[in-house]
């Protein structure tokens, strides 16, 4: 088990480079330092000296990967790929285009996006799977039918339709809770009660669906059938054994989510007014603050990496037959 974690660690190690390298290459293709500056100097018409004043305080006044200037290892290390991205290693962020703390913004940042996401989390996962059993244990029916029909229709609608119309029915239409903003300690809930609800009720059609899937490829194995055979209960049959043994599939999906909740989601947080780590991404790419967007890829790339381990790690404690050398 140590050597296969020190190996994905090595290989998530070059996907990290290379997110880096990629990400890096994407954004300056798109966007030159001068593109850059004077987007944030906020004018149309701004003078040179204006813009080489604004790359030179934030070093985007070196070569992008080669500094043909300088020779041996400075030819690579003065160089803007090297002062901005490979940093990100040690995990030092650095400053923002506009002066901020990156790590002080994702350090402060990353608490209201659990608040939003690990609700939704939790209570999404048990409401998924228990829709998921519902309509395994009555296949073939009415229930199974209309449930699988409702999923569809779910799963074609765009979350944005469940954000916005949930803003007017609950918001406006009935005032229960707030549009959009955000508060510490309990006011907190006010403001949260709503994304979490439209995140549950957005995941319902695609998970529900999955999970169902899932339970009736078990339930048509072997195993079942004997299991039946001995006299069990269909309710027993499908909790102890059905789900047991449905674990691993779940968890490919579950655990590598996890770490990625720290991350927030986009749309949510956006329209929510929520600060978290999602609008901040979405408010850095708007601005073209390259710091930030090469922070969060890096980021989500290190959290997604650490999933699949933990997922693999996992697959040992559901099935004793899964072995790693």
């Amino acid at each position: 088990m140590t050597a296969y974690i020190i190996r994905r660690l090595v290989y998530g190690l070059f996907v990290l480079v290379g997110v880096n390298v990629l990400t890096f290459a994407l954004f300056f293709f798109v966007n030159s330092p001068d593109d850059m500056a004077r987007a944030q100097l906020g004018a149309k018409r701004v003078t040179a000296e204006a813009v080489d004043k604004w790359k030179r305080e934030r070093g985007y006044d070196k070569p992008l990967f080669l500094n043909e200037k300088m020779t041996g290892v400075q030819k690579v290390t003065e160089t803007v790929f090297f002062d901005k991205s490979l940093r990100l290693f040690a995990f030092q962020f650095g400053a923002s285009d506009q002066g901020r703390n990156i790590g002080y913004d994702i350090s402060t940042r990353m608490w209201p996006s659990l608040a939003v996401q690990l609700p939704a989390f939790v209570i999404g996962l048990a409401t998924y799977i228990s829709l998921a059993l519902l309509m395994a244990f009555f296949r073939a029916t009415y229930v199974d039918f209309w449930g699988v029909v409702l999923c569809v229709l779910m799963m074609s609608i765009s979350t944005l339709f469940y954000i916005i119309g949930g803003q007017f029915v609950f918001g406006k239409l009935w005032s229960l809770v707030p549009i959009s903003g955000y508060d510490g300690g309990f006011e907190a809930i006010k403001f949260l009660a709503l994304p979490v609800l439209i995140g549950v009720i957005a995941g319902i059609g695609g998970s529900a669906r999955w999970y169902r899937t899932i339970f009736l490829e078990e339930i048509s194995k072997d195993y079942v059938r004997t299991a039946r055979a001995k006299g069990l209960s269909e309710l027993r049959v499908l909790f102890r054994h059905v789900l047991q043994n449905a674990m691993i599939p779940i968890l490919t999906g579950v655990v590598v989510v996890i770490p990625l909740l720290f991350m927030g989601a986009l749309i949510t947080e956006s329209f929510f007014g929520i600060p978290g780590l999602g609008s901040y991404t979405i408010d850095a790419i708007v601005q073209q603050d390259f710091a930030i967007v090469r922070a969060m890829v890096f980021l989500g790339s290190v959290l997604y990496i650490i999933g699949l381990i933990l997922t693999d790690i996992s697959y040992t404690l559901v099935d004793p037959r899964v072995r790693f050398s």
